[in-house]
């Protein structure tokens, strides 16, 4: 069954119309499938906080409406049900600090840096830059739900350059080491990172199959920058 209509299923069934009362009844109504409550965990999250996104620089543009529909690969036959959705969190007149702090502790391991977490930010980053790039105002936003969630500034630095142009460093941001690392411990975390980044990984820790599209991005981007780095460690 798609998690789409997991999702509208068990919102037409609660009472209440506010997503942000929804997401502490997701802990209780699915305790007895735990790889459901993660993936429909995640999918509100993702809901949620775009639409919170959303608002932040005042302007809903159709790209972000299409990313969001292209990193969880929505098909037709659900698009009405997810755009109520996403309308229902924008109507929802709690603030978005409330949603990030309710879906940390539903979605997060409760330590710094928790991957489902970091997958929630990576996904959001996404739809901010779809209109070309991240506004001032959104970026504000991502930090301060990375903040909520318990992301470290390094993490948050490495996630955000694999998005936004920060200069000639990126790889070294994106692959979190630095020029002094030697070719050993460079390549073990360039291993490291494409093993927990792998689509396989990412499913296992609960992220919905539907969100294949941030897994293949990611990769992706990790390549590119060891790619780049990999020559210049080689020369020493």
């Amino acid at each position: 069954m798609s998690i789409w209509v997991r999702i509208s299923d068990f919102v037409s069934g609660t009472a209440g119309n506010a997503l942000g009362g929804l997401v502490e009844q997701v802990r209780t109504v699915f305790a007895g499938d735990p790889e459901t409550r993660a993936r429909v965990a995640f999918s509100v999250a993702m809901i949620a906080l775009s639409a919170k996104m959303a608002k932040a620089d005042g302007v809903v543009t159709t790209s972000e409406v299409d990313a969001f529909r292209e990193i969880f690969e929505i098909p037709d036959e659900e698009a009405e049900r997810v755009a109520s959705l996403y309308n229902l969190a924008k109507r929802d007149v709690a603030g978005y600090q409330s949603y990030a702090a309710q879906l940390a502790g539903l979605c997060g391991s409760g330590q710094p840096d928790c991957p489902m977490l970091r997958d929630i930010l990576d996904g959001l980053f996404h739809i901010a830059k779809a209109d070309g790039l991240v506004h001032e105002k959104e970026l504000a936003f991502l930090s301060d739900v990375a903040a909520i969630f318990g992301i470290t500034e390094a993490e948050f630095d490495r996630i955000r350059a694999r998005h936004v142009d920060v200069g000639d460093g990126d790889p070294w941001r994106i692959l979190g080491i630095d020029a002094a690392t030697d070719y050993a411990d460079a390549r073990r975390r360039y291993r490291e990172l494409v093993r927990d980044n792998h689509p396989d990984t990412m499913a296992a820790r609960g992220v919905p199959a539907e969100f294949h599209a941030i897994a293949h991005e990611r990769i992706a981007a990790i390549n590119a920058a060891w790619d780049r780095v990999e020559p210049e460690l080689r020369r020493r």
